[in-house]
């Protein structure tokens, strides 16, 4: 069963595989079942929240959802380049910039679920081709040395570590 090493991401990231590297499922099983526990999760927080932010230059409900929308984008687009030997240096995602030039008024909380749940699905045709040769592939990515098979599990823990605290800041209350 694939794990990513440590020279196969930079260390910035070791959070994120820790989170998805809890368990005894293969990464792909995960993803799997993220599915589910995203559309639950966030089928559960009231509405009044959905334009919420817990502090100040802090993002809102709906703008961690298009975040978390955003990134799985992004790292499944570099994933897909690295699997497919391709040794170009992609750039980087300025997460701020790109959250802070999103119109989110114009989404809906239910379209950005929606749009959320039916990019992993597809992104699970992607993953599931993926052998665990093409997921130790390594590729550059903002400079960066990472395998395609720990972006998959940047993936999962990503969404992880925002459900975390979507639940110890945004919901408590």
């Amino acid at each position: 069963m694939y794990q990513p090493l440590t020279n196969e991401y930079n260390p910035f990231y070791e959070g994120y595989i820790q989170l998805a590297s809890a368990g005894n499922q293969p990464i792909l099983k995960r993803l799997k079942s993220q599915l589910n526990a995203i559309d639950d999760f966030l089928a559960d927080i009231p509405e009044k929240k959905y334009d919420y932010a817990y502090a100040d230059g802090k993002w809102t409900v709906k703008q961690v959802i298009s975040h978390l929308i955003d990134t799985e984008r992004v790292m499944t687009y570099r994933a897909m380049r690295i699997a497919r030997n391709d040794q170009t240096d992609l750039p980087g995602y300025d997460q701020d910039l790109i959250v802070a030039n999103t119109d989110i008024d114009k989404y809906s909380y239910e379209d950005l679920v929606d749009e959320l749940v039916m990019l992993r699905q597809a992104n699970l045709f992607f993953f599931k081709c993926l052998t665990d040769d093409d997921m130790r592939k390594k590729g550059t990515a903002n400079g960066n040395v990472v395998s395609a098979g720990a972006l998959l599990f940047i993936i999962y823990g990503h969404i992880e570590h925002h459900f975390n605290i979507l639940k110890e800041k945004y919901l408590k209350k």
